[in-house]
């Protein structure tokens, strides 16, 4: 699967919901997560880590759907203007 396949399935699952909560309330759903993958990454549980990684990633997708950002697009620019790839 590619990051713009993942990022267009949470687009079709969530994204009505989402833009109508918006960007600062998703943004804190975002930051939640993120802590608790900073808690999981603290202990010894590899599923948890796992878990945590993926609901990182589904929630910074949801960010981008309601911003209109491409990550993938996002991503080979980032490759091509800071590491040098074309």
């Amino acid at each position: 699967m590619t990051l713009h396949e993942f990022q267009t399935i949470i687009a079709e699952k969530y994204e009505k919901r989402d833009r109508e909560r918006g960007t600062p309330a998703t943004f804190l759903w975002f930051i939640e997560e993120v802590g608790e993958l900073a808690t999981a990454l603290a202990q010894d549980d590899p599923d948890n880590k796992e878990e945590e990684f993926a609901d990182v990633l589904a929630w910074l997708c949801t960010l981008a759907n309601i911003n209109d950002v491409n990550l993938e697009t996002a991503v080979q620019k980032y490759l091509g203007d800071h590491l040098g790839y074309k």
